[in-house]
């Protein structure tokens, strides 16, 4: 075990929700393959004292608990549903709650789940200038998945499970004192 921990954020009220399944699908493979420990939550876990509070003092314990989770990761993956070309605005107040340093340098896996291709670029035009705006270190493989991309909310495209993998490799820079779990398999 890696001591690291990997937390998982779906900018999504709904269940069952694409979004969540593409975040908890990477960060099963990204605690396999390193040993991290993980969570995975969605707005529905943050709570109804989101939409009611203009600052993070203003929240509840079961949504600063998530704030809490998110700050402390030592790696997160963000992952957010499209919305005529960008992210829900629920999903944006949380992050706007979040103070810029506690994201500072911090390795994230930006993901996006649509209904089509014409989305696909959100990931490169919202959340990655987004959280470039914190100084995170958004990974360079972007990771966008369309309705085709799902069966029954299980992933069950080779092209969108070759990207995951590629982003879940790129994960190594930051934290090169862990071996692989497939690599020390071999």
């Amino acid at each position: 075990m890696s001591g690291f921990k990997l937390v998982g954020i779906a900018g999504s009220f709904n269940r069952p929700s694409k979004t969540l399944a593409l975040i908890r699908h990477v960060a099963e493979l990204a605690s396999d393959r390193y040993g991290f420990t993980s969570k995975t939550y969605d707005l529905h876990d943050v709570g109804p004292s989101l939409g009611s509070s203009l600052w993070r003092k203003d929240l509840d314990e079961q949504a600063r608990r998530v704030i809490d989770e998110i700050v402390h990761a030592d790696a997160l993956i963000i992952g957010s549903p499209t919305y005529k070309g960008s992210y829900p605005g629920h999903f944006k107040h949380l992050i706007d709650l979040i103070d810029p340093g506690e994201l500072r340098g911090k390795p994230i896996i930006i993901t996006a789940t649509g209904g089509g291709d014409r989305h696909a670029l959100m990931v490169e035009h919202q959340l990655r200038p987004l959280f470039g705006f914190f100084m995170a270190h958004t990974l360079p493989t972007a990771v966008y998945a369309s309705d085709r991309d799902f069966t029954d909310y299980a992933i069950s495209s080779d092209a969108l499970s070759k990207r995951i993998g590629e982003v879940v490799g790129e994960l190594a820079a930051f934290f090169p004192e862990v071996k692989p779990a497939l690599a020390a398999a071999e």
